[in-house]
């Protein structure tokens, strides 16, 4: 029996989020009903949360924020019969129009009517209940923590990356930026078979995360400081195959760029900070170097939960803290000025806060 009213975090105005009941909605036609058992935050809800906007969208109606979502069904609606209630699953949360152009040829990410989660208006998954289209859940495999499928989202987010980038076994990668998908992207790249992968940040502490899990060498660009992780192999002077910027950064970008052999690949993954950016054409088109872009993920998500399944990308040292969602606040606030944190996690099925807000903490 599903209760008649479940609690969410509603993010009202910049850093005015508040925790309320609302009417627990029942599946319709081809929709699951979802209990969130985690969900991680992500830079975008933290924009929204600082300064009410990410990019050019803005909010403008009190919104439920969260995207990276697992939890088990609850309920299934007419149609909706490929999960039985009780499995597990991990929630893509952006969902296109299924008839347009895009959508057709595969390419649904690039949807122009699609929604997503948390993304003002469309409320997202800061909430014990959730509705989702049945085609965007995914079952999660046993042995696999449900907390840690809320991360199979930003791993979907690696795979598109590494799978645009185009890394091949025994390529030199450059990932620029050690945040959660910068990690991520590590770790997938060295399951492509990547040979050798350097990480920059200017964070020592997400550095030595990095050196942790499979970077060859780390360099802080603020101070050149280069630490190798395996003594004696050093990047090949004739440069990267490929580079993917996580960072978002105009200046790391371009430095990326310079460090790429000819005839080499640079991929943008992270969110630009500038709308617009300046980069070395000429001399990109003399090099013929590569640019490729990458958003979010289409037809990613089986393979982030394979690599998940099988250890061969570790999920469980990114989760820095959990919090119940009646301290959804703390969460975010923790996220966004907390270097220490990597991936922070509201896990509604926790409880009153107080009672578990600090419960699972990792590396």
């Amino acid at each position: 029996m599903l209760p008649p009213t479940h609690r969410a975090a509603v993010l009202y105005a910049p850093q005015d989020l508040r925790v309320e009941e609302r009417r627990t909605p029942e599946p319709g036609p081809g929709q699951v009903l979802v209990r969130i058992a985690a969900v991680g935050l992500c830079g975008s809800d933290l924009h929204y949360y600082a300064h009410g906007e990410n990019g050019p969208n803005v909010l403008r109606t009190p919104t439920v924020l969260g995207h990276e979502a697992a939890g088990v069904i609850a309920a299934t609606g007419p149609g909706a019969d490929r999960h039985a209630v009780g499995t597990p699953v991990a929630i893509e949360p952006a969902h296109p129009c299924g008839r347009c152009a895009r959508c057709r040829r595969g390419a649904y990410n690039q949807c122009p009517h699609g929604t997503c989660y948390g993304s003002p208006p469309t409320d997202g998954a800061l909430a014990a209940y959730v509705l989702a289209p049945e085609d965007f859940v995914h079952p999660l495999p046993d042995g696999l923590d449900l907390r840690h499928g809320a991360l199979i989202e930003p791993l979907a987010v690696a795979v598109h990356a590494v799978r645009r980038a185009g890394v091949r076994p025994g390529d030199r990668v450059l990932v620029t930026g050690a945040g959660p998908i910068g990690l991520l992207v590590l770790q997938v790249a060295r399951a492509a078979g990547a040979d050798r992968i350097e990480v920059s940040d200017v964070s020592p502490q997400r550095l030595r995360y990095a050196e942790k899990w499979g970077a060859t060498r780390t360099v802080d660009p603020a101070t050149a400081q280069v630490v190798d992780a395996a003594p004696g192999m050093l990047a090949d002077p004739d440069g990267f195959d490929v580079a993917l910027d996580c960072s978002g950064n105009a200046g790391a970008l371009v430095g990326a760029l310079r460090a790429l052999r000819p005839g080499g690949t640079v991929a943008v993954v992270g969110n630009p900070a500038t709308v617009a950016t300046e980069l070395p054409l000429a001399w990109m088109q003399r090099q013929e170097i590569t640019l490729v872009t990458a958003f979010r993920y289409a037809n990613d998500f089986p393979a982030a939960i394979a690599l998940a399944a099988t250890g061969r990308v570790r999920l469980a040292e990114l989760v820095t803290s959990c919090h119940p969602l009646d301290a959804s606040d703390a969460a975010l606030r923790a996220a966004l000025t907390d270097p220490a944190q990597l991936k922070v996690l509201v896990t509604p099925e926790t409880g009153p806060a107080g009672g578990n807000s600090q419960g699972a903490h990792h590396g």
